[in-house]
């Protein structure tokens, strides 16, 4: 019973299509849940076996989380310099997982946190998504291919695309979004592309 209180405590929103998709293809490893809101991902993954890290600014549902046997951390991504309070090092997580969160400021990091061959999940609203409601602040949305832009955002991280979309989805509301799955290349993928490039030079 007790077990059942903490679950009804977490926010009983089912995972995105898109993260249920791509988990089959998550290395084993510590994944980041970035800006867990109410831990709808957090609790798909802990149901999967796989140990998480929480991370949101909000005290809410991390306790609740973390009585499910999530790690979790209360901390402000946006609260230091420039915007940007990224707490980790390099080669941290296995896989991060982020839904419905953007902040452009904190693209570079992220990649330099994933371990080399770690899963990025990513998926947020897009510019065309006011029609439908909220969010309709151009801060909060993807400008059309950014995405796919933003893997390119730190010069250290090579980013392999697996899957890539953006459009109009039906569930869990009608939203305008551009989603992602890609993984990080090993340095000596990275470095044989880079030696690629510069020939073609």
């Amino acid at each position: 019973m007790q077990q059942a209180a903490v679950v009804s405590s977490v926010q009983a929103v089912p995972p995105s299509g898109w993260v249920r998709r791509f988990t089959p293809l998550l290395p084993p490893g510590l994944c980041l849940d970035l800006a867990c809101g109410g831990g709808r991902h957090t609790q798909w993954l802990l149901a999967q076996g796989r140990p998480v890290l929480a991370l949101d600014r909000d005290p809410a549902a991390l306790h609740a989380l973390q009585q499910l046997g999530a790690e979790t951390m209360l901390h402000d991504l946006e609260s230091g310099p420039d915007g940007v309070n990224w707490p980790f090092g390099e080669h941290t997580f296995d896989s991060v997982i982020v839904c419905n969160y953007l902040h452009r400021p904190l693209f570079p990091h992220l990649l330099s946190s994933l371990k080399e061959g770690g899963l990025l999940i990513y998926e947020t609203f897009s510019d065309g998504n006011a029609q439908f409601g909220r969010p309709s602040n151009p801060d909060f949305l993807l400008r059309t291919g950014e995405l796919l832009q933003q893997m390119q955002s730190n010069p250290l991280v090579q980013m392999q695309i697996i899957a890539y979309e953006n459009g109009v989805v039906e569930t869990p509301r009608v939203a305008m979004v551009q989603r992602i799955c890609a993984r990080k290349a090993s340095a000596l993928t990275a470095l044989d592309s880079l030696c690629l490039r510069t020939a073609a030079l």
